[in-house]
């Protein structure tokens, strides 16, 4: 279903100004987890667990090398596919953590992982067509998917005792002719479900089947707790296959507010993937791309600390909302989230404000990531083990007095 749909029309705008806006604009949804952050934002002693970022600012090797392009004059106009320096890191971030062999020109830099997601919409459906993606899931891609035109359509993961499942019949189910692609994001956010080998074979079946595109969005991909990283398409697809990667630097090397990211591609669809970077935002900005080339080249050992303490801060939250026989939930198998539906709340809106005020914890209503999500709450735990135990503790005695 479409997330603009359930959209109340009360929040699309009825002043004289709003009614010369165009449909999709008026229609663009308010952001659930937006709501509860600015509910809550600036409050002292408030452990803020609602977006997904970590705890951490960037690195100084990451910064330095951005302040010495700066200092170098690095400010002008740069390339639109990205400065070959970071195309070539990233080609060498792929070699090593996915013994994949890659060209520059299989490589853009966008201005984020959010932008690489637009692009890739942009590239593969015109207004009209669907495109097919596995809810509860980030908000974001449908929205982007609707303001281009085309129609989002969601396909739900099966959820068993705490665990969540790809159900690939309901997708093939949901394929019609007007279907472009499918947007698989593994691990994922907000459930942590992390596809298996097998299960990407089969959705790669499905898409060489129908003719479809599939958006790959592997942003979470280092952060698999069964092993160096989470499978990929990369491992299971052929050169000829059309999947487009979409990537983000934010999450690897605590780069949220940089807003740099990249996308992977066959070479045959540079062109358009340049002219789609050149009319939105013209490039990113050298000094930031100098950054990225630091974060990769130098930022390994950085990355795997974010995910020791991940780990950790997973296992703390998990375990100790499991503990209550009220949560019902299991650590995740990838990504930096727990996805939890607590006994006794319905509403899961009213609940995450309430959460606020009586425990200084902030959490994301599941209704933020789509239907699926209704009855759920996010929990980011890439923080400080500490500061996890503590907001557990908060949460469990709250869930006790429900």
């Amino acid at each position: 279903m479409s997330s603009f749909s359930s959209l109340p029309q009360s929040s699309r705008g009825s002043t004289a100004a709003a009614t010369g806006l165009s449909a999709r604009a008026l229609a663009a949804p308010q952001s659930g987890i937006v709501e509860v952050v600015n509910y809550a934002r600036g409050r002292e002693g408030l452990i803020p667990l609602w977006v997904g970022e970590g705890d951490l600012p960037t690195p100084d090797f990451i910064s330095q090398a951005a302040r010495a392009s700066l200092t170098a004059g690095e400010t002008f106009y740069t390339w639109q596919r990205g400065i070959p320096e970071l195309r070539q890191a990233i080609v060498r971030y792929y070699d090593r953590h996915f013994n994949k062999t890659l060209s520059m020109d299989n490589v853009f830099v966008t201005g984020s992982g959010m932008q690489s997601i637009k692009l890739s919409v942009e590239a593969v459906a015109s207004p009209g067509d669907e495109l097919l993606y596995l809810t509860p899931a980030w908000p974001n891609f449908a929205a982007s998917a609707e303001l281009s035109g085309a129609c989002a359509i969601g396909v739900p993961l099966s959820f068993t005792d705490g665990k969540w499942q790809l159900d690939l019949g309901r997708i093939e189910a949901a394929i019609t002719p007007r279907t472009k692609a499918i947007f698989v994001n593994t691990p994922s956010n907000p459930t942590g479900w992390t596809a298996t080998q097998s299960d990407l074979v089969a959705l790669l079946d499905l898409a060489r089947r129908h003719g479809l595109w599939i958006i790959a969005d592997e942003i979470y991909a280092l952060y698999f707790y069964a092993d160096a990283r989470a499978p990929s398409f990369l491992d299971v697809m052929d050169d000829e296959d059309r999947i487009i990667f979409v990537n983000s630097f934010s999450k690897n090397w605590s780069m949220t507010g940089w807003r740099a990211g990249w996308i992977v591609a066959p070479a045959e669809i540079g062109q358009a993937l340049e002219n789609l970077i050149q009319y939105s935002t013209s490039g990113v900005a050298p000094f930031i791309q100098a950054g990225a080339c630091a974060a990769l080249d130098h930022g390994d050992e950085f990355a795997r600390q974010n995910v020791v303490k991940a780990t950790m801060s997973r296992d703390i939250l998990c375990d100790a909302l499991i503990a209550t026989n009220r949560v019902e939930t299991l650590r995740p198998d990838g990504a930096i989230y727990a996805f939890l539906k607590i006994d006794g709340i319905t509403d899961v809106r009213a609940a995450a404000l309430d959460i606020v005020d009586r425990t200084l914890v902030g959490l994301a209503p599941g209704t933020a990531f789509g239907a699926g999500g209704a009855g759920f709450m996010r929990a980011c735990f890439l923080r400080d083990p500490l500061h996890i135990r503590t907001a557990a503790d908060r949460l469990a005695s709250y869930i006790a007095a429900l």
